[in-house]
């Protein structure tokens, strides 16, 4: 091999090993304001382009290096199988587009895994890499400290507050420099102090960075945990509830049983799981009940729920390769026992492979004869096609055989470009919607609705795969047909034809992307509420308005059958109907699964006035009353509702005050009591006009750019 080739090499090397530096001291600072989710999502972002590029410079090197050559480890069998379970997962998963986007940062995370495997050989490389992991924790834990003392070294309004960190997560921060802490330790108190003599000078420099990195994050550690304890205490699931709810999704699944017990409900979908099999005693916890959880109580019980049995077995087996190993790693003993212990979120499941990958070299150098480098060559097919030889062993091939030796690399690389760039592309697509997506809800909390309107078309337009988009794209059309209708209404003399077909179009988009939102997560209980919301708002204006509502509403209470809220909704309906029975019977579910929710007595007091039964509607508002006791606004309300019926019932005997009363005890924080109504409402319209029925439609297409609408 010539020199220039083995310096473009080494070049490629160190550039790979630079990309991996660089990535490890910006992940756990990395925030942005300009995407939906400021925290989790730029990470996944720097990760998925760290990894690619990291990828394409491993695949130039093969290719110009001639040879196919790879780098075993420890945990390559039980991380693949996660991978392959993951994937399947996904393709199985009734909401499967929600699972793809979780999937692709996993996939992402395991490429990095190899890459790291692949580039770090020395000892000076290795060193490189935990350098920069601590760098990285002592990056974030200097803005921690700094926040703490309220000294805010960051020009954003939004972060100076004292409980600030770049994870967006106390307790994500916690557990990531939780894990860092011993590397940075390690080295300064363990390695460097075994250097020999002639490098004291060199040693004492690295053990003095160390040991102050040490001390910064152990500050940051000591400050985050404080806060988490006091003040910022987090919201994690409880663990009872967390396990019946993933025992629940892989064992009580309708729709398909075994697929559920093996590959869960599709990685990245726990907040349908839990939606669906929460019990009701979840609501006796008043300062939960009303948060829907995306994680469950731990990362483990997460897996179970969602990558079932198959998903869960193949991480249990890569923890018994790690323990298998018999090599005492603190940060991949702590990121384990936290994965049993805590949720994760995606910046800690990264953190799992880092640590993973890091491990992994060490082993390789310690047993280079267990875990080498193996080279890849073509031969004939009489022997196989293909040979695997040790690093430096060449097997016999033929002039024939050498001659096309370097297909193999560029075949490999094709296909391993192929899988990388692929994805890439639409993660692409996504990162590019979503920055123009978060502006169109900047611009609606600026009122400035034909912005968000062309925003949301043009984020749909880009990724059309996301229910959200689509969720909130139908609310836009619904405002802009409510708001054009009203305009109308007061020049009732002079209906303008385009503006009333400019209604009938947004109505109509207004409805399809609902449906859309379905289409794409149809689990999720969200969106048929969504479209529920829609058809209520139409009732009086479109055809079977009101029916579509009850029985968008019905399917949302399926996927969400423990969530009281859901038969307020329910009942609000039937109330807005005129079909006060059924409304009171729902109300009165609501009370069953919360004995202590004040706006559903507060629903049923209305309804049952409605239908002149007033002694009970008086009973309701008196529980109303007792449990509202700590919120002086709500108790001047009810006090007025309890007047205006004893108006209305002066003429009958007095009435007592309700029985059972003394049972209800007062409820702090109670939401503000309100009849339920729908949040928009369209002027009514005869003859009624024909709007699409809640069928789940076909798939989704690119939101077309309809006529601006002109307010």
């Amino acid at each position: 091999m010539s020199k220039s080739k083995k310096e473009f090499l080494s070049y490629l090397e160190n550039l790979g090993i630079f990309v991996l530096c660089f990535f490890l001291v910006a992940l756990p600072v990395l925030f942005l304001s300009t995407t939906t989710d400021a925290f989790v999502l730029p990470k996944q972002l720097l990760l998925i382009s760290a990894a690619t590029l990291s990828i394409l410079l491993l695949g130039i090197k093969t290719i110009v290096e001639g040879k196919l050559r790879f780098k075993s480890s420890p945990f390559d069998i039980p991380i693949l199988l996660f991978l392959a379970i993951s994937f399947f997962s996904a393709v199985f998963s009734a909401n499967h587009y929600d699972s793809y986007t979780f999937f692709v940062p996993i996939l992402f995370a395991v490429l990095l895994y190899f890459v790291i495997v692949g580039l770090v050989k020395g000892e000076k490389q290795l060193l490189l890499i935990l350098a920069s992991l601590t760098l990285g924790g002592v990056a974030s834990s200097a803005i921690t400290i700094l926040s703490f003392f309220k000294i805010y070294p960051l020009p954003f309004p939004y972060t100076h507050v004292q409980y600030f960190t770049t994870f967006g997560s106390l307790l994500d921060q916690a557990i990531y420099l939780a894990v860092v802490l011993p590397i940075s330790g390690y080295f300064a108190y363990s390695f460097f102090s075994s250097l020999k003599t002639s490098r004291e000078t060199r040693a004492s420099g690295y053990k003095t960075l160390f040991t102050a990195s040490f001390l910064i994050i152990l500050a940051s550690l000591g400050i985050t945990v404080y806060m988490l304890a006091t003040t910022q205490k987090p919201l994690i699931l409880p663990f009872e509830v967390g396990l019946q709810t993933s025992f629940a999704s892989i064992s009580q699944d309708s729709l398909n049983v075994i697929k559920s017990f093996l590959v869960g409900s599709g990685i990245g979908t726990y907040m349908t799981d839990f939606s669906r099999f929460k019990p009701v005693s979840y609501n006796l916890n008043n300062d939960l009940w009303t948060f829907t959880f995306f994680r469950s109580s731990s990362f483990f019980l997460e897996l179970l729920a969602t990558t079932g049995l198959l998903g869960v077995g193949a991480f249990l087996l890569l923890v018994y390769r790690v323990v298998k190993e018999k090599e005492f790693f603190l940060p991949i003993i702590l990121v384990i026992v936290a994965a049993f212990l805590l949720p994760f979120s995606f910046t800690l499941t990264a953190l799992l492979f880092i640590v993973l990958a890091v491990f992994a070299v060490g082993r390789i150098h310690a047993n280079p004869d267990k875990y080498g480098e193996v080279d890849f060559y073509l031969v004939a097919l009489k022997r196989g096609l293909l040979v695997a030889s040790p690093d430096g062993e060449r097997p016999h091939q033929s002039q024939a055989e050498k001659k096309f030796e370097k297909i193999l690399p560029l075949l490999a690389c094709i296909v391993l470009f192929a899988v990388t760039l692929v994805p890439f592309y639409f993660v692409l697509r996504f990162a590019i919607s979503d920055f123009v997506f978060q502006k169109s809800l900047v611009s609606a909390s600026q009122n400035k609705a034909l912005e968000t309107y062309n925003q949301q078309v043009a984020a749909i337009n880009m990724f059309p795969y996301r229910d959200v988009y689509y969720l909130s794209f139908s609310q836009t059309n619904l405002a802009l047909a409510n708001a054009l209708a009203t305009n109308q209404g007061q020049n009732k003399d002079k209906p303008d034809a385009q503006i009333q077909q400019q209604i009938l179009t947004l109505i109509q988009q207004s409805i399809n992307s609902g449906r859309n939102a379905t289409t794409m997560a149809p689990l999720t209980s969200r969106n048929w509420n969504n479209l529920s919301s829609i058809y209520r708002a139409l009732i009086g204006f479109g055809e079977n308005a009101d029916k579509f509502a009850v029985l968008t509403l019905q399917q949302a209470i399926s996927l969400d059958p423990n969530n009281p809220q859901q038969y307020i909704d329910l009942g609000g309906v039937y109330y807005q109907l005129g079909q006060y029975d059924e409304a009171a019977r729902q109300f009165q579910i609501a009370i069953n699964m919360k004995k202590d929710y004040a706006n559903a007595y507060y629903n049923l007091g209305h309804a049952l006035e409605q239908k002149e039964d007033f002694q009970g509607a008086l009973n309701a508002y008196q529980i109303v009353r007792q449990l509202s006791a700590a919120n002086p606004e709500n108790v001047k309300k009810v006090d007025a509702d309890i007047a205006v019926l004893q108006e209305k019932a002066k003429a009958k005997e007095a009435q007592p005050v309700a029985s059972g009363g003394s049972e209800v005890k007062p409820q702090a924080g109670q939401t503000p009591l309100d009849v339920n109504k729908p949040g928009t409402t369209l002027p009514e319209r005869d003859p009624r006009v024909k709007i699409p029925a809640p069928t789940v439609s076909p798939a989704p297409s690119k939101a077309e750019a309809q006529p601006t609408p002109s307010l």
